[in-house]
């Protein structure tokens, strides 16, 4: 199913034209949303997961899943221990905050991991160029989110610009005058609730994913962290059911 421009929680079409492109894939569904958005924009997507030592690590088996059904070929885990710097309740033994009120709260959490998303898209761009890609994507949201520095347009903006910059494509496409790397990151002006109903419309099996910091041993979604909440609020104002429920 191709975006359509005339949908106000759709964002701007972007014509893929058969590229390559590297897609960060975690497993959740932000990031399963943002691999269907790039297929149905004609890209010819890799996607890349990390085993960085999170809490969470079901996520991975999650990602397996929506990569086959999806059909990505090209699905890559990378090995990045982030245990070894902890600081976070997903890489350290840090209590997962329960109940907060996420509608209100202003705070950076403490399931904030330092630099997490710097070093994954780094890493991705080192695969963009061996692929020679230019086009890299991930599922970062400003507005339904947990308040890290590292999902707002700011940071977008500054890495593709870093992209730019150090690297030999980069550097090479702007002494040539043509187009160098582009960050997408379709769902960064989205609501929770909006990027549902986007999943939806592109055919996002969400019981394949997870979003929860916190679950239980047999990969249960726990209900009450801040991810699990924001995933239930979504669901419920998009009126519809989440087949995984956390």
């Amino acid at each position: 199913m191709a975006p359509s421009r005339h949908d106000a929680a759709t964002p701007d079409p972007v014509d893929g034209a058969g590229r390559v492109a590297v897609v960060l894939l975690s497993g959740g569904l932000d990031s399963a949303v943002t691999l269907a958005w790039m297929r149905a924009s004609g890209f010819h997507c890799a996607a890349l997961s990390f085993d960085y030592g999170q809490r969470h690590r079901v996520e991975l088996e999650c990602a397996a899943r929506v990569a086959r059904s999806l059909g990505i070929v090209d699905h890559r885990v990378v090995p990045v221990d982030l245990r070894t710097f902890g600081g976070s309740a997903l890489t350290a033994d840090i209590a997962v905050p329960k109940d907060r009120d996420v509608v209100s709260a202003h705070d950076i959490p403490v399931t904030y991991v330092p630099a997490r998303n710097t070093i994954f898209l780094a890493m991705a761009l080192g695969l963009a160029e061996v692929l020679e890609a230019r086009d890299l994507a991930l599922g970062v949201n400003a507005l339904d989110y947990s308040g890290y520095p590292d999902c707002r347009p700011e940071f977008v903006q500054a890495f593709e610009r870093l992209a730019n910059r150090a690297t030999k494509a980069g550097v090479e496409a702007i002494a040539a005058g043509t187009k160098g790397f582009r960050i997408h990151a379709p769902l960064l002006h989205l609501s929770k609730t909006e990027i549902i109903g986007l999943g939806a419309r592109l055919g996002v099996d969400f019981g394949l994913t997870s979003s929860c910091y916190d679950p239980g041993v047999d990969g249960a979604p726990c209900g009450r962290c801040d991810s699990c909440q924001l995933r239930a609020h979504g669901f419920a104002e998009a009126g519809l059911r989440d087949a995984r429920a956390g």
